[in-house]
């Protein structure tokens, strides 16, 4: 089962990659042949092991928007268990028994039911005797089974989490989520409570099961590891554990300690449980805990050294974070220099001051924190302008916290999506300059304007320190930069970010002006108007956008970066001149839709995604499909052509009438 159930994934996984290249990307990983098989191989499977899980392509789980989420008292009352940081307590605590040791996951508790094999149910732990109902959410969890194979009525417990690689991706998506969110539990809270579960779809939480509360007419063995055993033969992911007895429970201790680093999923320490579960449920509860369990909480390497500085980093939103910048300290096997501060609230609460002597240590073995100052100056200014664009600052209450924010709409630590663009593929091209990347370089005032990103040469020192970066890393980048000096008129009026000028717009206007950049920049409005796909609106824009004094110094200090690669306007024919096309579906001559769409571009002719009263032709070889495209185009009156008809009238060097 498990060879089948992992099977299953992998082709779950291939298979909306594929569609999300497909729908999303406007490219193509596989045929459409080679996605049917795949498709028929995994219906299949879900008939042979009964499973369907929730992300699979052969169900559609529709999204709802709730008016509340309507509470649920518990069967049973849900006990937080009792905590060690002492190993050798843990070995006392276990005596002769047999025990399953496993990751405390830092999540969000949920209890799931399910009936004649479907979820009915899924309950937050809420405060152990009453939580809420986020059956529609739970249902948009990453990996839960939605249908399993037992038929009778099965109520587990587990743990939903995001792991650090989404939460790090999401974390630069959320606009607010300096204030909202400062950790995965946090946000996996917030996520599973949403009223809409779209956005839940979109966070990527993942569920474990660790426990298992009703399953009845199946004889476990009196074993809670057969139990885990049957719920990953279910279709669930369980809890990573680890077998233990008092001769080994130190070395699996240490072994999860060396896995933290490694691991995605956020967690707090170890779950000891009795394997033997008559044993266990025998030994009752006190008021708090239940007796046939134990936590295992990290014991902190705390050490102790000296505040050499506070640096204040500017964010998107506008927040500016405290730094705790110290004298170099081992911790939990790696050197640590730098702690975030969070906010003011916590900066003074800690009184900081340059020269106190602090003790530090990793949160979870993962995350540096201060732990407290001995020595409490308290010396530490709150910086009154903002240390990227020298702009007033303000200290404002956030759900009863003090954070210290920019004032200016226009810092440039809230444009990063703007250098973001400037950088991208199809404008400069500038690689290894992600958007994270971007973030820190402007939080750290290294650049100020874009043309700064041609200096960063300047600042090696400070890059080489940056988080993820050393030498090789900086050089590379400044390789990328200076290659990117070499560029056309093209790539950088797209990299400015006129409003509504995509590249296809781009190129139009180019070539309108025979790639000459002063006539580029110079345009007029009357004259913008006639060129194919650009409206009035878009003309207006991109008028205003040059008659912007900021605009044009920008734009006047890049130019003295670059240099222009001679264009030459196309020789061939434009035989598509004013027409616009979509592409859809698989293609044959060519060797994917992009080669496709740069052939009509080449002839003078406009690619767009969607079909509109404005499109000329929809090519589609299977012109048959009940696809959203060759119904709309059938709805609107528009050709439905094929590739080979398209080809046909390339070799006839004309469109029929």
């Amino acid at each position: 089962m498990d060879d089948k159930l992992q099977l299953m994934k992998d082709k779950v996984s291939v298979l909306n990659q594929a569609a999300k290249a497909y729908y999303r990307e406007n490219r193509e990983i596989m045929s459409n042949l080679e996605y049917d098989r795949l498709y028929e191989e995994l219906e299949e499977l879900e008939r042979e092991t009964g499973i369907v899980l929730s992300n699979s392509p052969t169900i559609h789980v529709g999204y709802e928007l709730a008016g509340s989420l309507p509470k649920e008292r518990h069967e049973k009352a849900m006990l937080s268990l009792d905590k060690t940081k002492d190993v050798t307590a843990l070995k006392e605590w276990l005596g002769q028994q047999k025990g399953l040791l496993s990751w405390k996951l830092d999540g969000l508790t949920i209890v799931l039911t399910y009936e004649d094999g479907k979820l009915t149910k899924a309950v937050t732990r809420g405060n152990g005797e009453v939580g809420e109902v986020v059956t529609n959410n739970a249902k948009v969890f990453v990996n839960i089974p939605l249908m399993i194979p037992y038929p009778g009525e099965l109520i587990l417990r587990g743990e939903a989490v995001i792991g650090y690689t989404d939460f790090n991706k999401l974390n630069s998506e959320l606009a607010e989520v300096e204030t909202k969110y400062k950790n995965p539990r946090n946000l996996c809270s917030g996520s599973v409570r949403q009223l809409n579960n779209r956005i839940t779809a979109e966070r990527s939480v993942h569920f474990f099961a660790f426990g298992l509360v009703r399953a009845e007419g199946v004889d476990f063995s009196n074993s809670r590891k057969e139990q885990l055993d049957w719920l990953r033969g279910q279709g669930f992911d369980v809890v990573p554990y680890r077998e233990v007895e008092s001769s080994n429970i130190e070395e699996c201790v240490n072994l999860f300690a060396g896995e933290i680093e490694g691991y995605d999923f956020p967690s707090d320490g170890l779950v000891l449980i009795y394997d033997d579960i008559k044993y266990g449920e025998g030994l009752g509860t006190t008021a708090k805990f239940p007796r046939d369990a134990i936590a295992f909480k990290w014991r902190d390497e705390i050490k102790e050294t000296i505040l050499l500085e506070v640096e204040w980093s500017a964010s998107r939103t506008g927040l500016i974070n405290p730094i705790a910048i110290f004298e170099p300290v081992e911790l939990e096997g790696t050197t640590v220099s730098r702690a975030s501060v969070h906010n003011i609230s916590i900066m003074e609460g800690l009184e900081l001051g340059l020269g106190d002597e602090i003790r530090v240590y990793k949160a979870n073995m993962i995350i540096p924190q201060v732990a407290e100052n001995l020595t409490r100056s308290g010396t530490v200014q709150i910086p009154e302008n903002c240390p990227v664009c020298s702009e007033h600052t303000s200290i404002r209450q956030e759900n009863g916290v003090k954070v210290l924010f920019c004032t200016n709409e226009e810092c440039p630590a809230k444009q990063v999506k703007a250098y973001t663009h400037f950088v991208s593929r199809d404008a400069m091209g500038i690689d290894g300059l992600s958007e994270a990347t971007i973030e820190k370089l402007l939080s750290k005032g290294l650049i100020r304007e874009l043309a700064d990103i041609f200096h960063i040469e300047r600042h090696e020192e400070q890059i080489v320190r940056m988080e993820g970066f050393g030498q090789k890393s900086y050089a590379n980048l400044v390789n990328a930069v200076n290659k990117a000096r070499a560029t056309n008129s093209v790539r950088l009026l797209y990299s400015l970010g006129i409003p509504n000028v995509g590249l296809s717009n781009a190129k139009a206007i180019c070539k309108h002006f025979n790639y000459d950049w002063n006539a580029i920049q110079s345009a007029p409005f009357e004259e913008l108007t006639q060129i194919y796909g650009i409206g009035q609106v878009m003309a207006e824009a991109y008028v205003d956008f040059f008659s912007n004094e900021k605009n044009v110094r920008t734009i006047e200090d890049i130019l003295k970066e670059i240099r222009f690669e001679e264009m030459e306007g196309s020789t061939g024919e434009q035989i598509f001149e004013n027409l616009t096309f979509v592409i859809t579906g698989s293609v044959a001559h060519y060797k994917n839709r992009n080669e496709l769409k740069a052939e009509i571009e080449g002839k003078g002719g406009k690619v767009t995604d969607s079909v509109t009263a404005k499109t000329d032709y929809l090519i589609n070889n299977d012109s048959m499909s009940n696809s959203s495209k060759n119904k709309k185009a059938k709805e609107l009156g528009i050709p439905i052509i094929t590739e080979d008809q398209f080809v046909r009238w390339l070799e006839s060097g004309r469109v029929p009438e």
